[in-house]
């Protein structure tokens, strides 16, 4: 009896603490607040890709986290803070011929809490100059005084 008590009491111990340490997303959002959200993410997206466009990279950053906890992932290395990013990006892109026009495909949205999301996809640059870029992305995006911004960028 007493060889049993321990596994018992261990997997009576791990029983309750499962429930507490796995995200309860079903209690929190409901359909309606999940497509709100998506909803929301998909406009920061357009916004983005219109100030791109446009030849906007300040307009383009503003769907990013202004914060120097910001992450960039891309070919040349990490990447942290809004302006080193944005930086990155005025060199990377000095004019909108090297822009080019940019679109979002593809877009996968999966909310992993009410305030958290990732979005993964695929980005094309249509640049008839300079040769077509293209690519695929990972973003973490998070609500953050009730806007909807991206915290962490992995571009490739």
């Amino acid at each position: 009896m007493k060889r049993l008590l321990l596994p018992l009491l261990l997997l009576a111990s791990v029983a309750t603490w499962l429930p507490a340490c796995s995200p309860r997303l079903s209690a929190t959002l409901t359909p309606d607040t999940e497509a709100a959200a998506r909803h929301d993410m998909l406009a920061v997206l357009s916004t983005q890709t219109a100030a791109w466009n446009r030849g906007d990279v300040a307009g383009f950053m503003e769907g990013y986290w202004q914060n120097d906890s910001l992450v960039f992932i891309g070919k040349s290395g990490l990447t942290y803070g809004w302006q080193p990013t944005l930086d990155n990006y005025r060199r990377s892109y000095p004019n909108p011929a090297a822009m080019g026009q940019l679109d979002f495909s593809r877009l996968q949205i999966r909310l992993l809490s009410p305030d958290v999301a990732q979005v993964i996809g695929r980005w094309h640059l249509a640049r008839p100059a300079a040769g077509d870029l293209q690519g695929h992305f990972l973003l973490v995006m998070r609500r953050i005084a009730g806007k909807w911004v991206v915290v962490a960028d992995h571009s490739s």
